[in-house]
């Protein structure tokens, strides 16, 4: 197996990284090897480069900035033989993991899990977007297979670190509710002995009055 040729770029705004195969034998290990985070673009109804991007942890494909989904756009219109001649054309994107592959599909070709969250826009062409662009362009031939296997185990570890965080609030909120249980408990007891003696004292005093009034009347 030949290494991968992926080629790398910056969003226009320098937060993002973007990332398209050099050919449909590329592609496939492109879909075969994505990140949880990454979103996938592609023309509508025509052959183009998949132009993937790498959003941040815990975005949705709704947070993606404008300026940004028009990086992805352009780029992957401009690298679409007959798509980058239209003056616009329509651009389809959704999460990496909503694509589907199945046995029979050609290299390169791709169906979904959820239709209903493939999201469409149109654009049209942007010669400066896509030169701004190209000018980060970086030629690498990553190891697609272990850089989504340590992807995928530092997410199974913060998942572990967040469950164990979780699991130890739960503790500590048991644990003060545990104590202001016996704090409470421990407020009724020192009432009910208050109540007693203030009874007891009660009951004193009336038999001492009592015994005076006898010994006054004898």
């Amino acid at each position: 197996h030949q290494p991968t040729m992926v080629f790398y770029f910056k969003s226009r705004c320098g937060e993002y990284t973007l990332y398209m195969g050099k050919d449909k034998y590329e592609n496939e290990d492109l879909i075969k090897y994505g990140w949880p985070e990454d979103v996938w673009f592609h023309v509508d109804d025509l052959s183009s480069a998949h132009v993937y991007l790498r959003m941040k942890p815990n975005m949705t494909l709704n947070d993606i900035p404008d300026d940004l989904l028009l990086d992805c756009a352009s780029l992957v219109k401009a690298n679409s033989i007959q798509g980058c001649k239209k003056s616009s054309v329509y651009v389809i994107y959704t999460r990496w993991k909503n694509l589907k592959k199945t046995n029979d599909m050609v290299e390169g070709q791709v169906s979904y899990h959820r239709p209903d969250n493939v999201k469409r826009i149109s654009v049209e062409k942007n010669g400066p977007i896509v030169r701004a662009i190209e000018k980060s362009r970086q030629e690498l031939y990553p190891d697609l297979s272990e850089e989504q296997a340590a992807r995928l185990r530092q997410i199974q570890q913060q998942k572990k670190a967040e469950y164990k965080k979780l699991a130890e609030q739960k503790k500590e909120a048991k644990r003060q509710a545990q104590q202001e249980k016996e704090a409470r408990s421990y407020d009724r007891i020192m009432h009910e002995d208050q109540m007693t003696s203030t009874k007891d004292r009660a009951a004193t005093v009336d038999a001492t009055a009592a015994e005076e009034y006898e010994d006054d009347f004898f």
